[in-house]
């Protein structure tokens, strides 16, 4: 990876400039690598939205590939969308624990959940016990043109990239 200028946008994907994002985390020892940025940004964005959560405010945020939601009940989740992964970061204002591991050239996600959402409604499906369920409170109409904006922004090439293989249900890698 070449040189990061101080201006530019930084690779992590959040939109805002190198030098008021990830180059503030940089340790003094030297780059971060890609995958650490993304993790970084990514805990960063879980706890944006466990806060908004926290404070009953609905809000949805794009990173990536991920779409992390909040509603005014305190319920947040993140979504992955190539493979429509889903895992709940809050329930009633409260964190949910989340499971994310790292090495350098992945994160994985202990996803609980896949989603879809149909005829203007958010639905879960479990993987534990495939039992599917109806969130009323979600913010569908702005979670799914999110998920579109992502669609459009990556080709399906790139999305079904997203993944290195299909490990057993509820271990997916992000």
């Amino acid at each position: 990876m070449g040189k990061i200028g101080r201006n530019e946008l930084c690779p992590c994907g959040s939109g805002r400039k190198y030098k008021h994002c990830c180059l503030r985390q940089q340790p003094a020892g030297g780059p971060v690598s890609p995958m650490r940025r993304l993790k970084l940004s990514l805990a960063a964005e879980i706890d944006r939205i466990r806060q908004a959560a926290r404070e009953g405010r609905e809000t949805v945020l794009e990173l990536g590939v991920f779409v992390l939601w909040a509603n005014r009940a305190g319920d947040a989740w993140l979504l992955e969308v190539a493979e429509s992964d889903a895992v709940q970061v809050a329930a009633a204002g409260e964190p949910a624990e989340v499971e994310i591991d790292e090495n350098p050239e992945t994160i994985a996600i202990n996803w609980s959940h896949t989603f879809g959402i149909r005829d203007r409604r958010f639905y879960l499906t479990s993987y534990a016990d495939k039992r599917e369920t109806c969130l009323e409170d979600a913010p569908v109409k702005r979670v799914h043109a999110a998920v579109r904006r992502i669609r459009k922004k990556y080709s399906a090439e790139q999305l079904s990239r997203v993944h290195l293989d299909t490990p057993p249900p509820g271990q997916a890698t992000g």
